[in-house]
């Protein structure tokens, strides 16, 4: 067993190199990928003791079927046999294997779920709970501000740096994934809580380019945006699943209800294929379907009286 894991871990190594420097992944992503690979590699090692090349498909069945049975979500089962694919894809192209164990091993079918999205009015609850009479508190506004005004993803929120405000000229720089820049209209409210919030900002040295920064002046991290928001929704006593994304998801439909065209809302997030940013329509849809029958329930309640 020891040979098959010295060799899983040789390629695995060549396999992030190769995911972070020709497919430029971003770094959450490579991490995620490495992940799913690391618990494959186990799985297969455990239960076959194999080195890579040699993997059959009814080893990765196999794998399937184990998170099937351990509850994972549909969702996360397909993100690991895409991954999977990803890894054998590179062996073949590197003339490590010559069929592709993977090649007729079927995704599991799930339907798409639509994202949970909060209206305006819940987003200025969210925001409006935040003390801003400390330093943490005003910054924890300026951030939410931004993150919902300009529909960041969470690792942009984190990565955004001095260097990348205009605010003269009312947008910020954007650098997602993919190291791919956009630029992106900053609203009068972020911009001025961003301004007070640098009045008390104290960073170190080595991140003192870097914009929102924790309380020991370092640059903050995912799991610390994750926190302050599920706070302050739960101060603002908003009972939805909420995360940073809700925000972008929110931010999304809003441009949609106020009459933005598809393609700026997919440009001002900076989605590369019209199709992820399409399914904005259908919660638009289904928010309106579900103001309709408000409406009726409203009219019969009426006519009952």
């Amino acid at each position: 067993m020891a040979e098959c894991t010295k060799k899983w871990e040789e390629i695995a190594r060549e396999y992030r190199r190769y995911i972070r420097l020709e497919k430029n992944l971003s770094p959450n992503t490579v991490e995620c990928y490495m992940r799913d690979l690391a618990e494959f590699a186990h799985f297969v090692l455990r239960m076959y003791d194999v080195p890579p090349q040699r993997v059959e498909p009814q080893m990765i069945e196999r794998y399937m079927a184990w998170l099937y049975d351990q509850g994972r979500r549909r969702t996360s089962q397909a993100r690991r046999l895409s991954g999977i694919k990803s890894f054998y894809n590179y062996l073949l192209l590197g003339d490590r294997i010559d069929t592709l164990p993977t090649e007729f091993v079927e995704s599991p079918k799930f339907g798409r779920t639509l994202p949970d999205v909060l209206t305006v009015e819940e987003v200025d609850r969210i925001i409006s709970v935040i003390d801003i009479s400390t330093a943490k508190g005003i910054r924890d506004s300026a951030m939410l501000e931004v993150l919902y005004s300009c529909g960041l993803r969470v690792s942009e929120l984190t990565s955004l740096r001095l260097g990348d405000l205009f605010f003269g000229e009312g947008y910020i720089r954007i650098v997602g994934k993919g190291d791919k820049e956009r630029i992106v209209p900053v609203s009068s409210a972020a911009r001025d809580k961003v301004q007070l919030y640098m009045e008390r900002r104290k960073p170190r040295r080595d991140s003192e380019d870097t914009l929102f920064l924790n309380n020991r002046g370092q640059a903050l991290t995912r799991i610390m945006v994750f926190t302050i928001i599920r706070k302050a929704a739960l101060m603002a006593g908003i009972d939805k699943r909420i995360s940073p994304h809700t925000f972008r998801h929110s931010y999304a439909t809003h441009l949609l209800e106020g009459g933005a065209s598809i393609r700026q809302v997919q440009e001002l997030l900076g989605h590369e294929n019209i199709m992820t940013t399409e399914i904005y329509t259908h919660v638009d849809r289904a928010r309106l379907r579900e103001t309709i029958e408000d409406k009726f329930d409203d009219l019969n309640l009426l006519a009952l009286d």
